[in-house]
């Protein structure tokens, strides 16, 4: 008599903690950023009171499309294509460096017009200008950084 609602209180007990520990389970996500373009001014060294020094660069990465209609002659199976403009976008990116070594090999041998691929990720955050506002930022933290050099990898950080 007593064993069977022991029973069914130990199962709700096991039922209630198994799901308990399934909502602790933190669900994986991933913020990677992968960036291949030409840096647009040197870098800079910068540490604020107390905390890490950084490398801060600029780098623009380039899109091109083609704008215009497209026909196709079905009898003759050859595709027609209309050329129409050619548009392109810039994207410049704050690329931010904190790890000591990569800091560092960055701060000296990165220059101006390079052509390097950033891996890092993106970061948001906010800070407060000269003016005493508050402005928001968006920066790419690199977690590596190669040196290219003609389409081909020169040099490896």
């Amino acid at each position: 008599m007593w064993r069977r609602p022991a029973w069914q209180v130990l199962r709700q007990f096991v039922r209630h903690n198994s799901d308990t520990v399934t909502s602790l389970v933190l669900e994986r996500s991933m913020n990677r950023v992968q960036l291949l373009g030409r840096v647009g001014q040197d870098p800079i060294m910068r540490q604020v009171e107390g905390k890490n020094p950084v490398t801060i660069f600029s780098l623009a990465t380039n899109e091109m499309w083609r704008t215009g209609e497209s026909e196709e002659n079905q009898g003759a199976l050859l595709f027609l294509c209309t050329l129409g403009d050619i548009s392109q976008k810039t994207t410049w990116h704050r690329i931010s460096v904190f790890r000591p070594g990569l800091r560092d090999v960055t701060y000296q041998y990165v220059r101006k017009g390079s052509r390097i691929f950033v891996e890092g990720k993106i970061d948001y955050g906010e800070y407060t200008d000269k003016n005493n506002v508050r402005r928001q930022a968006t920066t790419i933290i690199a977690d590596n950084v190669i040196f290219l050099s003609d389409g081909s990898v020169r040099d490896k950080v």
